[in-house]
């Protein structure tokens, strides 16, 4: 299974964007501590749509879609879409900072020591992987840039409907 991703993972990085995958995956499962003081466990959102993204607050990419992601989570939470974000920074202090200038009212989780982020093999930030209701990856976004989101909405329309 984690080879199979990382082989994924490692073609797409030759190709960024949108990469809907033929023949989905079994996505990682985790458990992170959240913003909230909570946790957030992959399996526990089995039978809904996860939009699943991985980021840093030095990532200029990151900053620009929040607000989108926040768009995403008004738009189709209540049909059944999670979106999870996952900080891989290792600073309390920059998160704090970088989550009150972008205001995400979504699920935050941190991977501080980074082993969710290794088991998805992020290279690149932001990274996203869309997960459906079985819980396997059908599409990894690499990258953010504003003129891929229809693409991606239509994708987690496609999903929620299944």
């Amino acid at each position: 299974m984690t080879t199979r991703l990382l082989t994924l993972a490692f073609l797409l990085v030759l190709s960024p964007g949108l990469g809907a995958l033929k023949n989905p995956v079994p996505a990682p499962d985790f458990q992170l501590p959240t913003r909230d003081g909570g946790t957030v466990r992959l399996s526990d959102l089995r039978g809904k749509v996860v939009y699943l993204d991985f980021w840093a607050t030095w990532c200029p990419p990151c900053r620009r879609s929040f607000p989108w992601m926040n768009t995403l989570h008004e738009r189709y939470g209540r049909d059944g879409l999670v979106v999870v974000a996952v900080s891989l920074d290792h600073s309390h202090k920059s998160m704090a900072r970088f989550l009150e200038d972008t205001r995400p009212k979504f699920v935050i989780a941190f991977d501080r020591e980074g082993k969710v982020g290794d088991a998805y093999h992020v290279q690149i930030m932001p990274t996203s992987y869309l997960i459906d209701r079985q819980g396997r990856v059908r599409l990894i976004h690499r990258g953010f840039r504003k003129q891929d989101t229809p693409k991606l909405e239509k994708f987690v329309e496609k999903l929620l409907a299944e």
